[in-house]
């Protein structure tokens, strides 16, 4: 058998998206997302994404770049893919090589890859220099029959609960939230240095981002809290990221506006809810186990110092 990996074309992305769907059941992916992300990238990650092809068929893909969003310089991300059924005959192998290749050129001193949590994965990074760091949860929800907590029927003084639709004329407010979750989330990869700019396009402007079930919390009419959903248009909702800001921590803002979105999300007929969570995430593992959600696959956060720098 025969393995090419050759750079992404816009035709590839039904097929891109078949394989992602399929090697990873609770993500949230759709061709026009698979596109997107690639023509819409921000110049400074330096996206590439490779496809293997064997008799004609793409049986798998790896997307990398550099974390131009961290303060911490030299951070490149490799992720392979490969369709379960064509597991074991060096499609991973090869993909991975081409995606080192790419950010290490770009002088990444450190690669952080995202292993599996199953019978062979893990095994494979480290065959390949990697070490595991962190364990993150995938977890599901049936949501067509989960008992959802009842939303208040009261809200406290000065909460509000919104959508980021409403902030459809100014989403600044909800891009400083979200910088800051984000920079409190427990990882080895610190995302601390994103740009509106570059949030704007790739999250706002995402196309499975559904802005009518994201939901935000306001607090005397400042954003407090919010929950992202993403949605693939088959009955899959996804959330995307959860959080408070710091001065609004401990009130349960982000309890509600999850069990707000998740509500939403039901009633506009979406069946099935996916979320993630780093296994020292204590917090936001216990609002989703009280949702009724149960893990359904994990992996492990690995890292590679390239040979020859100081990382």
């Amino acid at each position: 058998m025969t393995v090419t990996v050759r750079p992404f074309r816009r035709s590839d992305a039904r097929d891109v998206c078949d394989v992602r769907r399929r090697a990873l059941p609770y993500a949230i992916a759709t061709p026009q997302s698979v596109a997107w992300e690639v023509a819409e990238a921000p110049a400074a990650r330096q996206l590439r994404v490779f496809v293997a092809e064997t008799a004609g068929r793409v049986v798998g893909a790896a997307k990398t770049f550099v974390r131009h969003d961290s303060s911490t310089p030299g951070q490149g991300v490799v992720a392979p893919l490969v369709d379960p059924d064509h597991l074991g005959r060096g499609i991973g192998s090869a993909l991975l090589a081409a995606a080192e290749d790419h950010v290490a050129g770009l002088g990444a001193t450190r690669l952080h890859a995202y292993a599996q949590d199953d019978s062979r994965s893990p095994a494979f990074a480290e065959r390949r220099g990697y070490r595991r760091l962190r364990q993150g949860h995938y977890l599901r929800l049936d949501l067509a029959r989960a008992a959802l907590p009842p939303l208040p029927g009261t809200l406290p003084p000065g909460v509000e609960l919104r959508t980021a639709a409403d902030f459809g004329a100014d989403p600044r407010p909800l891009f400083e939230a979200d910088a800051e979750a984000t920079a409190d989330e427990p990882d080895e990869l610190t995302v601390d240095a994103m740009t509106y700019e570059d949030w704007i396009v790739q999250f706002w402007e995402h196309p499975d981002t559904d802005l009518d079930l994201t939901t935000v919390v306001t607090v005397d009419g400042e954003v407090a809290a919010f929950s992202v959903a993403r949605t693939d248009g088959q009955g899959r909702y996804g959330s995307q990221g959860t959080g408070t800001r710091r001065a609004h921590r401990g009130r349960g803002l982000a309890k509600l506006a999850k069990a707000a979105s998740l509500r939403r999300a039901r009633d506009a007929g979406c069946t099935e809810a996916f979320t993630a969570n780093d296994a020292a995430n204590a917090p936001m593992l216990a609002i989703n186990t009280a949702f009724g959600y149960r893990r359904f696959a994990g992996d492990w956060h690995c890292v590679r110092d390239v040979a020859g720098t100081d990382a």
